[in-house]
């Protein structure tokens, strides 16, 4: 194999295998289409910091933190019905500092430990057939249409006597649809889905049931191709509603918010890629003065058949 047939290769799956859509993650080119038998492990930092949005949930006012979440990853690729699909977990863990005013008094605690975790099944609907890594070396992307499914398992860290937790103690599952259309050395890259919650009954101060509406969203993202293994991206979300109800009272916390940000991939060595990302704006746990900068490595092998 070519060292460009290599790099190609390998940024295609450093775009699958680095994303999970958890909230209202920014994630360009995730439908991009990889070879099957394709395995990646990712370890991201990101870095947040601004102020916490409780969806008028619980009486904390002027809230704001500033944590890290450090994340392991794993992706692989493969056929399906002969057209390419892949599948990506995640589990991160978040150490903070977070302050606000709890009924009027001033509080601040330190929270460490495990989120929940995340899985992502996703698969091309149109243009993307399942393809040997000799096949796909010599494949040329035209219009690519996606699906996928994300599901938030509750098995992160969780007490119901605290009012902020790292966990979420309730399933989350997003459907999507996804368009990615190349023009020359630019992408463009559409996807619109829905984020749909099930009851958390153990909710503060552990006797509440917290019910949230569905949260649609939507993402654009522009990106340009400098070469194979090195591009950058203008990122883009927008999503509304996700009204929250506390033991079947009125909602609360409705949400119509947007997020912006930029996305710098970088080649390393042969099988390893580095990623950059940064956002400003708001998702669904936190605050519209947020802003997070992450940093990605990731490794690429394959199955021997």
């Amino acid at each position: 194999m070519t060292p460009l047939a290599r790099s190609l290769i390998l940024v295609c799956i450093a775009l699958c295998g680095g994303h999970m859509a958890m909230a209202q993650t920014l994630a360009p080119r995730a439908y991009v289409i990889t070879p099957v038998r394709a395995n990646a492990v990712t370890l991201s930092l990101s870095f947040l910091d601004g102020g916490l949005d409780f969806n008028g949930a619980i009486p904390i006012t002027g809230a704001t933190g500033s944590y890290q979440i450090p994340a392991l990853s794993y992706y692989h690729s493969f056929g399906l019905f002969g057209r390419s699909a892949n599948v990506t977990a995640l589990l991160p863990y978040g150490a903070g500092t977070f302050q606000g005013a709890v009924l009027g008094a001033q509080h601040q605690v330190h929270r460490s430990g495990l989120f929940d975790l995340g899985l992502r099944f996703s698969a091309n609907l149109k243009g993307g057939p399942a393809m040997s890594v000799q096949d796909f070396v010599d494949w040329k992307q035209k219009t690519l249409l996606g699906a996928s499914l994300t599901v938030i398992a509750p098995t992160g860290q969780y007490n119901p006597t605290r009012l902020l937790n790292w966990g979420i103690n309730r399933w989350a599952f997003k459907p999507e649809l996804g368009l990615s259309y190349p023009i020359r050395k630019f992408d463009l890259d559409f996807y619109v889905g829905a984020w749909f919650f099930t009851d958390n009954p153990h909710f503060f101060p552990g006797n509440s049931d917290r019910t949230q509406d569905v949260l649609p969203s939507a993402q654009a993202h522009i990106s340009y191709t400098f070469r194979p293994s090195l591009w950058c991206a203008l990122d883009s979300t927008w999503y509304s509603n996700g009204a929250t109800h506390l033991n079947n009272g009125p909602p609360t916390g409705l949400q119509n918010s947007s997020r912006m940000g930029v996305t710098l991939s970088l080649p390393l060595v042969k099988q390893q890629s580095l990623k950059i990302a940064y956002s400003s704006g708001v998702t669904e746990r936190v605050g519209s003065n947020f802003t997070t900068l992450s940093v990605s490595w990731q490794h690429v092998w394959f199955d021997r058949r």
